[in-house]
């Protein structure tokens, strides 16, 4: 998945960032709402958005967000723990609320369970062929037998499915792979997704030739 961090503790933020890409995600680290104020269209799947900010509070930038009508899932992490204060953080507009000091690790599971429940995935399963894919739960079948990827594959499949019969540019994988690890290969991408192929058959992703790959719809 694609996340936006917004979160002014370098030591947190450089953790969560590498955890997070650790996971399989593309991280977008941001320290301030200056930063971030003029956000592309180009959407987000989950925002991890700390309340205090050194130019403002990450509450009034959620709640200016679905005013405009933006719905991308938002968890809030903060070290104000008060029940008043949680509640304020949810009726901004957040979806979750995370107090400080957290576990990585309750964090990743938190946005598993936004994705879950944002995209109507939950206890769904895509079929393509004699491939079965569960992406929230990271699990894949071939011909009903379960298919272990590495987290670089599963990150590439996540792109492709979650833009299934479009086109996904080479250059936006090989981002997706640069973040995670340093992988610097130049044919990364290529080497991915022929390990996809090899595992889950090679009908399932096609190439366009000098552009990118798709999963047929």
């Amino acid at each position: 998945m694609r996340l936006l961090l917004l979160e002014d503790d370098s030591l947190l933020g450089e953790g969560l960032s590498a955890y997070l890409e650790a996971e399989g995600h593309l991280v977008e680290w941001f320290t301030c709402l200056a930063q971030v104020r003029a956000l592309t269209q180009e959407p987000y799947d989950v925002l991890l958005v700390d309340w205090n900010l050194p130019d403002g509070s990450g509450l009034d930038w959620i709640a200016a967000l679905r005013r405009r009508g933006n719905v991308t899932p938002v968890v809030v992490l903060s070290a104000r723990d008060l029940l008043r204060e949680r509640i304020q953080g949810l009726d901004s507009g957040a979806d979750d609320y995370l107090v400080k000091p957290f576990a990585p690790e309750e964090l990743a599971a938190r946005v598993r369970a936004l994705a879950r429940r944002t995209s109507g995935l939950a206890g769904h399963h895509r079929q393509m062929g004699d491939v079965r894919v569960d992406l929230p739960a990271r699990s894949a079948w071939r011909q009903e037998v379960p298919v272990e990827l590495t987290a670089r594959e599963w990150t590439l499949l996540e792109a492709l499915l979650n833009r299934q019969g479009h086109l996904v540019a080479k250059a936006d994988l090989e981002a997706l792979v640069h973040g995670m690890d340093g992988d610097l290969s130049s044919n990364a991408v290529e080497v991915h997704v022929s390990h996809l192929r090899r595992k889950l058959g090679r009908s399932l992703i096609e190439t366009v030739r000098g552009l990118g790959y798709r999963i047929p719809g």
